[in-house]
């Protein structure tokens, strides 16, 4: 489990790697709020691109984190979906919170 952080001018990019898991996730969390809290991005973006295997966990750090950048009057976009992932999101309702990016799609 990792998260990699990079910040633009309006958008706070969270690269996700590894497995989502109940272990994984609280760390991903607490790494995520901490930079949102602390930047107040306009954007925030969740990228998928590293992750292998994500269970329920991932769409609970997905829900969580739309709820923390809408405090900040912010908008949430996830990106990096495999097929899999991007059905799981879109069966769960998430594709109603988020913007789904796809390939070549990117802002900020």
């Amino acid at each position: 489990m990792a998260v990699e952080l990079v910040q633009s001018p309006s958008r706070l990019t969270a690269r996700l790697s590894g497995e989502i898991d109940h272990h994984s996730a609280r760390g991903m969390r607490e790494s995520i709020d901490r930079a949102v809290t602390g930047l107040s991005p306009r954007e925030l973006e969740l990228d998928f691109s590293g992750v292998g295997f994500m269970d329920s966990s991932g769409i609970g750090l997905v829900m969580g984190r739309y709820k923390l950048i809408r405090r900040y009057g912010g908008r949430l976009y996830l990106s990096g979906l495999s097929p899999q992932l991007q059905r799981v999101m879109k069966l769960s309702g998430v594709d109603r919170l988020a913007v789904i990016e796809q390939k070549g799609q990117k802002r900020g």
